[in-house]
Parts: C-alpha cells; sequence; structure tokens
C-alpha cells in the first residue's frame, strides 16, 4: 500500500542523536552522545521503599484514572517549593503536571501558534524541541548563541521582522548543546524586549539544579509581572528520567488552554511517578539529593574536562561548564566535523554533530557535542584517547 501522510510530518526527520544511540547500546561504543543523567544519580532505593509503601497502602490511587491538571499535593508543593526557592509564580499563574518537559514544549506550540507562525530559538538548540515546533508547522528563526547567551542585538532585529513571532524559546542555564548560560543583563534584556514586542518567553530550565560551580541566576520567570513567560521543570534531570515527570508553571489563560490539550494528548500524567515525586520532595532529603548530585556531576565534568585539555588540547576548544550535561566542541576551520563525527563513531566513540542542534542543519559548522554524566570514567578515559589520536590523525593530514 501507498501511505499518503500529513504535510505537517512529512518534512520530519529521525533525530539525529535519537539515531546515533541506536550504536550506543551496542557494546562496546562508549556513549558520549547520551543525554542521561548519570545513573548513580538516580534515588532508587527511596523510589523502590516508597513505592513499595504506596502499593501495600494506597494501590489505586496509583493505578486509578486521575485529573489532568496533576496530583494535587505535588502541585501544591511544586508551587509552594518553587516560590521559595526560585521566586517563580504569580498569583496569575498555575501549575501543570505533564509528561516529561518535552511535553510543555509540544503543548505551548499546539496552544500558541497557528501553521506558518514564527517561533524565535537560540541557534543552536535543543533538537527535541525544535522537532515539536517543527512539527505544528512553525517557522525556526535562529538567534546565534554569544558566551553568555543569546545576541541580544540579533533577537531584536528579529522582533522587528517577525510579524509573526508567538514566543521566544530559550534554555538559560547550561543550555543545549553550548552549555552556556545566560548572563542576569540578558535575562533582563529578553524579558524587558518579549514585554516591548508582546511576545511570550517559554523558558526550559532542566538543568538548573545540576549546578556544581558558580553563582545561581535568577529564573527569566521571576521577572515576570507581565504574564509573559511559561516556565518548564523537570524532574528528569534530578530523580529519574523514565519516570516522565515534567511541569509548565504558565498565566492562567495560558494554563488553561494547555490543560485542554493535555487532555486530548494522553488524559494525566503517570499518577504512580507523579505520588513517588512528591513523596521524594516531602518524606526524603530533596535539597541534600541535589547536592549529592551536585558534587558527583562536578567531579565528572572537572574529570573529562582535564581529559580534553590533556588529549583533545590545542586542537579542539570548548567553553568550561559549571553544570548541566554537555560540552561544546569546535574543531579546527578547515576539519570536516561530519567526517570526524562518522570515524569516532567507525572507533566506536559516539559524538553528536553539532548541525543536529541548528534551524538549518545544512549551515556550515564544525561543532560537535560530548556528554560527560552517562559514560563511565573508564569510559570517558578511553574515549577521550581515542578522540585525541583521531583528531591528531585529522589535523595532521
Amino acid at each position: 500500500m501507498q501511505y499518503a501522510f500529513a504535510d505537517r510530518v512529512k518534512s520530519l526527520k529521525p533525530s539525529a542523536i535519537r539515531e546515533i544511540l541506536k550504536f550506543t547500546s551496542q557494546p562496546g561504543y562508549i556513549p558520549f552522545s547520551a543525554g542521561n543523567p548519570a545513573p548513580e544519580a538516580f534515588p532508587a532505593a527511596d523510589i523502590a521503599r516508597l513505592s513499595a509503601d504506596l502499593f501495600q497502602k494506597r494501590p489505586i490511587d496509583a493505578l486509578q484514572y486521575s485529573i489532568t491538571e496533576g496530583y494535587a499535593p505535588l502541585r501544591e508543593h511544586l508551587t509552594a517549593y518553587m516560590k521559595e526557592k526560585h521566586h517563580v509564580g504569580r498569583d496569575f499563574d498555575n501549575i501543570l503536571i505533564t509528561s516529561g518537559a518535552n511535553q510543555v514544549m509540544e503543548l505551548t506550540a499546539k496552544v500558541l501558534c497557528n501553521e506558518g507562525d514564527m517561533v524565535i530559538c537560540e541557534n543552536p538548540s535543543f533538537i527535541g524541541s525544535l522537532n515539536a515546533f517543527r512539527s505544528y508547522g512553525l517557522r525556526l528563526r535562529g538567534v546565534e548563541m554569544e558566551a553568555d547567551g543569546m545576541d541580544m542585538e540579533s533577537l531584536e532585529q528579529a522582533l522587528r521582522e517577525e510579524k509573526r513571532a508567538r514566543f521566544i524559546y530559550t534554555i538559560p542555564n547550561f543550555q543545549n548543546p553550548t552549555g552556556v548560560t545566560m548572563s542576569l543583563e540578558k535575562r533582563r534584556r529578553l524579558y524587558e524586549l518579549a514585554k516591548r514586542y508582546g511576545v511570550l518567553i517559554l523558558e526550559d530550565n532542566p538543568y538548573g539544579d545540576t549546578r556544581f560551580a558558580g553563582e545561581d541566576l535568577p529564573c527569566v520567570k521571576s521577572l515576570d509581572e507581565d504574564g509573559l513567560v511559561v516556565y518548564c521543570g523537570s524532574f528528569s534531570k534530578v530523580m529519574a528520567p523514565g519516570m516522565r515527570v515534567g511541569y509548565a508553571i504558565a498565566p492562567g489563560e495560558v494554563f488553561s488552554k494547555l490543560v485542554v490539550c493535555k487532555q486530548v494528548v494522553d488524559v494525566h500524567t503517570n499518577i504512580w511517578a507523579q505520588i513517588i515525586a512528591h513523596r521524594f520532595m516531602t518524606e526524603c532529603d530533596y535539597d541534600g539529593h541535589l547536592k549529592k548530585n551536585q558534587v558527583l556531576y562536578g567531579q565528572k565534568a572537572r574529570f573529562t574536562m582535564e581529559l580534553m585539555d590533556r588529549h583533545l588540547g590545542p586542537w579542539v576548544s570548548y567553553q568550561p561548564i559549571e553544570g548541566g550535561l554537555f560540552l561544546w566542541c569546535r574543531l579546527p576551520g578547515g576539519v570536516d566535523m561530519q567526517a570526524f563525527c562518522k570515524e569516532a563513531v567507525n572507533r566506536k566513540v559516539a559524538t553528536v554533530p553539532g548541525s543536529a542542534f541548528l534551524m538549518d542543519e545544512g549551515q556550515p559548522c564544525q561543532c560537535f557535542r560530548i556528554n560527560y554524566s552517562t559514560p563511565t570514567d573508564a569510559q570517558i578515559q578511553q574515549g577521550m584517547e581515542i578522540l585525541g589520536g583521531l583528531v591528531r590523525e585529522t589535523c595532521a593530514r
């Protein structure tokens, strides 16, 4: 049979990251291409204990249908927690529990945009979000990244020129893929521009709680006095990604539309996972768990950067990170990045070509992304030695 597909999906391509991950599931491959949190960071024993207690005492609570907005105790606790710790949330805001953070991106695009509308994104940016926007027939305009966040002059130019811009998508903390953190000055400027041009901001913050060095910066949502920011948070990087629990904090009118659209998509987020997330936050040492993970990530990140300096310097440059899960690596001019990444896979080291994160994958790119949280220390050591040998061979030609 010949199949006819909807126009909105004809141009969609498989995620380059997911395609590369097929290699990492095979024995012997070093998974620098992954985006997974460190397995040793998962509170598996606490989750097992809390789950056993739940199914022994309140099994129906975890097995029955629930409401779309989310498990009420979790919503109430998160509302108070985010206000107290991050000054996020106003009287006009409400909170929706979602099936992972990426559902926030998909629902926001669905709620705010018509086909042909524009989303302004950091360039490069997270491929999962870009594909969510593309799936609704949206146009993407990239704003180049600088060492302290997106270029604000280019952002303002885009806002002046794009009359159908519906929202600005940003990952201000340890951006995926670059690892860049937006400065406080640029966060304020971003909000000011959004207010001036009447465009919403979608703030994606999955990595903020992984900070292991430097000073915390206020969320863009903490500046929101006008109902301009939809904030996206997640338990994937701080508890376990397989639980698929994220959340959106959004102005009431936007929240109501998000709820209606989520009802159509999946009725509600996994209720067992929501209950466990709430009990873990309230019955375990949640802040202690975050600090423990920050120490772990700091050790792994510094180990990786030391090995990069030893084996890939001076050919490959990168910006040191203070959190997040990724390093953005730049090859010397003249080196074919795609060929480099392909040969690395041939040598059983999987990285992600930087072009996968661009608005236009055909745009020239000298960068590739490395994840340090998934591989073991032994794999990181071996992988850096292999990449070092490859880059020396490549640059000697």
